[in-house]
């Protein structure tokens, strides 16, 4: 009878994991009909920064997240600001923000980052809750550099050749052996690493496009 309720905890725990990514879809929603409209002085990104930190004060506060995770959550910040910047800017215009904010730096407001925090939470998190655990992990080394080269591939592919395709292949390449243990009470299980990457990818890629429905930001096709 246990068996039943894993696939109910397991569900349970990868919630909890995305809790602060899911209050930030939500706040999407909510907050899209006040458009460009300003309220006392702020607009709705400089709302949803105030939402996103208070968030941030709520888990730490609750022992919902821990000290660790939250400077994983601030490097995520940090980085996705500096590519955001760059590929905002007029002369690139991957994508724009389309609305007005009081706090942000050029053309990203500050909020912006914690979308990617969201990302980088759930990774911490998940590992925690999970109890993860990896068997033939690539070295430290080679996933360092594979992460370097696809975050600058993000910006240079507008002056030299896109990279993302072997970029890709070198990730299942050197992810092809690794297995990923998860424990739910006593209980182990083990899968490939690749299938959960992709399982990611696609959860990340649907959470986008429901911040582009909210107009979060916009696509220049849109």
């Amino acid at each position: 009878m246990q068996y039943l309720f894993l696939p109910l905890q397991f569900i349970g725990k990868a919630v909890s994991a995305a809790l602060f990514g899911i209050l930030l879809l939500i706040a999407f929603a909510l907050t899209a009909s006040m458009g460009s409209h300003e309220y006392m002085g702020f607009y709705r990104y400089d709302y949803l920064l105030i939402y996103a930190l208070i968030i941030q004060i709520c888990l730490l506060y609750l022992k919902l997240e821990s000290w660790a995770e939250a400077k994983v959550i601030a490097l995520f910040h940090v980085m996705a600001m500096v590519m955001e910047i760059f590929l905002t800017h007029p002369a690139i215009a991957s994508w724009q923000y389309p609305q007005p904010a009081v706090f942000k730096i050029l053309t990203v407001p500050l909020f912006a980052g914690f979308m990617y925090s969201a990302v980088g939470s759930f990774f911490a998190r998940s590992i925690r809750l999970l109890q993860v655990s990896f068997e033939k992990l690539p070295s430290f080394g080679s996933m360092l550099l594979l992460a370097f080269f696809s975050y600058i591939n993000f910006m240079s592919k507008f002056f030299v050749p896109d990279i993302r395709y072997i970029l890709f292949a070198i990730s299942v390449f050197i992810f092809w052996k690794t297995k990923l243990y998860f424990q739910l009470n006593e209980h182990k299980f083990k899968t490939p690493m690749l299938p959960v990457l992709l399982t990611l990818a696609f959860l990340i890629w649907i959470a986008e496009n429901i911040s582009t429905f909210y107009k979060i930001w916009l696509y220049p096709s849109q």
